[in-house]
């Protein structure tokens, strides 16, 4: 019986002592946040309760040692959010990290796994 194609998934998580500090979870929520500049709209769009994304941001954030957002709270032009630069600067590589995990797994699937690729 042959099934679906088999393919290699990878979630990177990032621990610091036996607590995640930084997983797949925050990474979507950070690049959303840049995208749409407000935490609370970042999570709507993941379908997260707002409560969610900021205790999570705020455990990476004691985790990390560093802010991951800047936020302007509400008033005329309302609130807001913004990645700080530390912040920026993690994600970046986090990201650089994960795809290169991604791609050396593919090539080792690849090898030990011929008949699927």
């Amino acid at each position: 019986m042959h099934l679906s194609k088999l393919r290699p998934v990878l979630a990177i998580r990032l621990f610091a002592d036996d607590t995640k500090a930084f997983g797949p979870g925050v990474a979507t929520l950070l690049h959303h946040v840049d995208a749409l500049h407000s935490l609370r709209a970042a999570a709507a769009a993941m379908g997260m309760a707002y409560s969610k994304a900021w205790r999570i941001t705020k455990e990476s954030e004691a985790l990390l040692g560093f802010a991951l957002l800047d936020s302007v709270t509400g008033g005329k032009n309302g609130g807001g959010a913004r990645l700080t630069p530390e912040a920026r600067a993690f994600l970046a590589r986090y990201d650089a990290y994960t795809a290169a995990l991604r791609a050396a797994s593919d090539a080792l699937f690849r090898t030990h796994f011929p008949e699927e690729g």
